[in-house]
């Protein structure tokens, strides 16, 4: 297996410095865990596709938090770090710019 670097956005380092450091170094450790030799589901994993988001979109569970990343292929992206309560917010706000640009071609 190819490992690959796992790289913090500036908005999810945001994200954790507002956790305590329990449960911030948990999330850490499961993100490098899970995303640094194979960021892709399988079977009934902790990790899931999203459906509907170009490029794909993938969230990782880690306790009551989720976290949200895009692949490449050298390296994964974490977005967003964000208590499951949140997540929703988090996905209607990534998913707005993706409907806007639909209904712009859709009327060309």
């Amino acid at each position: 297996m190819k490992k690959r670097e796992v790289v913090f956005e500036a908005s999810a380092c945001r994200d954790l410095k507002g956790m305590t450091a329990k449960i911030g170094r948990q999330i850490v450790r499961d993100a490098l865990q899970y995303l640094e030799f194979n960021p892709f589901p399988i079977g009934k994993p902790r990790i899931k596709k999203l459906e509907g988001y170009d490029p794909p979109l993938y969230r990782l569970r880690s306790g009551d938090y989720r976290v949200y990343y895009r692949t490449t292929d050298d390296a994964v992206r974490v977005l967003a770090v964000l208590a499951k309560k949140d997540s929703g917010k988090f996905l209607r706000r990534i998913e707005e710019p993706r409907r806007a640009y639909r209904r712009k071609s859709a009327k060309a």
